[in-house]
């Protein structure tokens, strides 16, 4: 049986066993509609079912929508489309999108069932019991996965380890984000003591589970549980008891940021994972579909964007419709300020932000500061159109290497409340890699406890543009609205000319080149920048057959107009942003409406 026939009953299989119990979260289901007993009477029909969960693990809305409105990312829309609202933290129950959250509880309903019906599997043959644990270890990863991304937008939520259909109860009220995280803690550790370490061969894509990616995945889920979020009284649900805070048990914190630590060190101990010498290669060989030493989870369902979330459409370059790769239409764009966070020689800037658009004649136009666009999903260096403009075939980096480094030196510093040496040395092994391996440009690691916090910050900032954690981990760090206040100033600074944006690069020159075919080599349109361009010679250039661009102005493509103090993209940044209330997402009226158990628990502060 081929990979694709596989994938394909494996989608028959839990479509038509599975999502008649859990087409929405708590939905009563249909139980006369198939029986587990069947479903559960083989290894490999028990497998079909687990890849199915993996189906409902990920959602356009968790980088689109909810990957915005950071000191990275923005809206491109207009102000009047719901996801520029929420982006700008303009929320009302009405706006708020609800396709994350039932993707992720029917993936959990999927895990359930799983569950389950994997645990009742009684004679399975010796050959394979490692195949079998294997498959149980995945969809108790999975549980925890979608969970984290649920808690980490909605903070206290429904909470159910058994499926709806075994329990009938169609109703549940929110429980407290810490039993859920605890619950989520403890799901990984069964599933890292069931998985397979990625050596064993047991699975051949990483987009699969193993044991590599459920301990990187325990270390978020435990850096999460141990930090900041806009918690509430759950009895009285008092608009005066809202604060941004961590969990109250000072002990357990600890022995969270051990948890995250301790699993870090399993991952790097083992040896099986690695960062690619290039920063640039990371993304290269993720949107042509190869596998590495770096990337540990990988969102994609093997291969082919059945998913639909337009991955290099929405969150790319701008390509033009006429143009050899196809129409490719960013709705989300670069954080103008962002392009001045990196510091020079940072090689990962370039990557991250793209400088450059196509446009419909294949030649190469550079945009301007409020048009930037993002590069690491940009369809010109994919080898082939994909299934269609819009299903690029761009697998989503859920987990990378890196992240594991980082986490590992976060995790240390904030257990002894300073940096010890491994804390310091794979947070300098991630940035060295960053710099090119050079080391004159990386700076000084700071060794106390708040200014290595700080580099750590900064450094995810560098490392995961745009791979949609930095809203949440702001959030988790309980900095959310500082930061984003501080970077609105920034952008009316920038926009104004004034403070340390005053002698940034007025004007860029550079030749239109055109592109000739699919993995496109450039990286960046080369330039000349000028801080002042007299008349005369802007035209002298120009006749000399280069472009002149006007870095505060309009792009001439994908434009977004100039970049002024009073232009939208600046006054409507971050506009709905308030202190101690959009750290959460409020619950949506839907939401509410399929689920009784939670009238009257809405976000307080809406």
């Amino acid at each position: 049986m081929n990979r694709k026939t596989f994938i394909n009953i494996a989608y028959i299989t839990v479509a038509t066993l599975l999502l008649t119990s859990c087409k929405k979260f708590l939905d009563k289901p249909s139980v006369d509609n198939f029986d587990s007993r069947t479903i559960f009477e083989s290894v490999g029909r028990a497998e079909m079912v687990v890849v199915g969960c993996y189906s409902q693990t990920f959602n356009r809305e968790l980088y689109y929508q909810l990957g915005m409105g950071t000191d990275e990312c923005m809206s491109t829309e207009g102000e009047t489309n719901s996801k520029n609202q929420v982006a700008n933290y303009v929320y009302t129950p009405s706006n708020i999108p609800t396709s994350t959250y039932a993707a992720m509880y029917m993936g959990i309903e999927y895990a359930n069932v799983a569950i389950k019906g994997i645990e009742g599997m009684k004679d399975v043959p010796a050959a394979e019991k490692a195949k079998l644990d294997m498959l149980l270890g995945e969809v108790y990863a999975i549980r925890a996965m979608n969970y984290l991304n649920i808690v980490r937008f909605f903070g206290d939520v429904p909470y159910s380890t058994t499926s709806v259909a075994e329990t009938g109860i169609f109703t549940s009220s929110r429980v407290s984000r810490d039993i859920i995280y605890d619950g989520c803690v403890a799901d990984l550790q069964k599933a890292i003591e069931l998985l397979p370490w990625k050596s064993s061969g047991m699975v051949s894509t990483t987009e699969r589970f193993t044991k590599n990616s459920a301990y990187g995945i325990l270390a978020r889920v435990a850096l999460y549980a141990a930090g900041y979020s806009l918690r509430w009284d759950l009895n009285t649900y008092a608009a005066g008891s809202v604060k941004v805070a961590q969990r109250p048990d000072p002990a357990r914190i600890k022995e969270l940021y051990k948890i995250a630590a301790d699993a870090c060190k399993a991952v790097i101990d083992k040896g099986e994972n690695a960062l690619l010498p290039n920063y640039e290669t990371v993304f290269r060989e993720l949107i042509t579909r190869k596998y590495n030493n770096e990337s540990m989870l990988e969102y994609g369902q093997f291969g082919a964007d059945n998913n639909g979330s337009s991955a290099g459409y929405t969150n790319g370059l701008f390509a033009h419709a006429s143009c050899m790769y196809g129409k490719s239409q960013p709705a989300m764009g670069v954080t103008p300020t962002y392009w001045f966070d990196f510091k020079d020689g940072d090689k990962r800037r370039d990557v991250t932000i793209c400088n450059y658009g196509i446009a419909a004649d294949d030649n190469r136009d550079m945009n301007s500061y409020s048009s930037n666009t993002i590069g690491k999903f940009r369809v010109d260096w994919s080898d082939q159109i994909g299934t269609s403009i819009n299903r690029r075939d761009i697998n989503w980096p859920v987990l990378r290497y890196s992240d594991v480094l980082l986490m590992y030196a976060e995790a240390l510093n904030e257990y002894n409340r300073g940096p010890n040496a491994d804390a310091v040395t794979y947070f300098e092994e991630v940035r060295l890699r960053g710099f090119g391996g050079d080391n004159s440009k990386m700076g000084t690691t700071p060794t106390d406890y708040q200014g290595f916090r700080n580099a750590i910050i900064d450094e995810r900032k560098f490392e995961f543009g745009f791979e949609s954690l930095r809203r949440t981990d702001l959030a988790r760090w309980g900095i959310l609205y500082e930061t984003l206040t501080k970077t609105k100033q920034n952008l009316i600074e920038m926009a104004n000319k004034t403070g340390i944006y005053a002698d940034v690069d007025r004007y860029r020159v550079y030749k239109r080149v055109k592109a000739t075919a699919f993995k496109d080599p450039i990286v960046a349109i080369p330039y000349t920048a000028y801080k002042v361009l007299s008349k005369t010679d802007s035209i002298a250039l120009s006749s000399a057959g280069n472009v002149v661009l006007r870095m505060h102005g309009a792009s001439p493509l994908n434009s977004r107009g100039q970049l002024t103090a009073n232009a939208a993209l600046v006054t409507g940044l971050f506009r709905g942003l308030e202190k101690d209330k959009v750290e959460l997402l409020p619950f949506s009226v839907s939401t509410i409406d399929v689920n009784p158990g939670l009238n009257g628990q809405q976000h307080p502060k809406y």
